[in-house]
């Protein structure tokens, strides 16, 4: 099984900037990709930003050139840099990760993607 967390989430001015983390654990071999994505309120999910394990990323248009996505494998967490958040940036950011499983005894290989809660980010003065 694998457990995402993220952490970050605040109240803050427009205009101001926050750091989103999502840290990964459980039963993982490799993280092939990494994103984030956000619900507004009474507004569907959308998908924000993406990294894959080899560096590459894919933003959405409004956040390009304010948002930063990053990877460390090592620690197992992606990273969203806002900056210059505006008030339409109010929303639950989620993130998710593509994991490949090798089981231990058998080698059997399992992909899946994997959800964390979402944590609360509100721009607003």
């Amino acid at each position: 099984q694998v457990q995402l967390v993220e952490s970050g989430g605040a109240l803050v001015q427009p205009g101001g900037s926050l750091r989103l983390s999502c840290a990964a654990s459980g039963h993982i071999t490799t993280i092939t990709a990494m994103a984030w994505h956000r619900q507004g309120p009474g507004k569907e999910r959308e998908s924000v930003a993406s990294i894959t394990n080899t560096g590459t990323t894919n933003y959405m248009d409004s956040v390009k050139g304010r948002f930063t996505i990053s990877f460390d494998n090592a620690k197992k967490t992606t990273y969203l840099q806002m900056n210059s958040l505006e008030p339409e940036d109010t929303a639950v950011y989620v993130c998710n990760a593509d994991v490949l499983s090798v089981h231990d005894l058998t080698g059997t290989p399992t992909v899946g993607r994997y959800w964390g809660q979402g944590t609360q980010v509100t721009v607003s003065s």
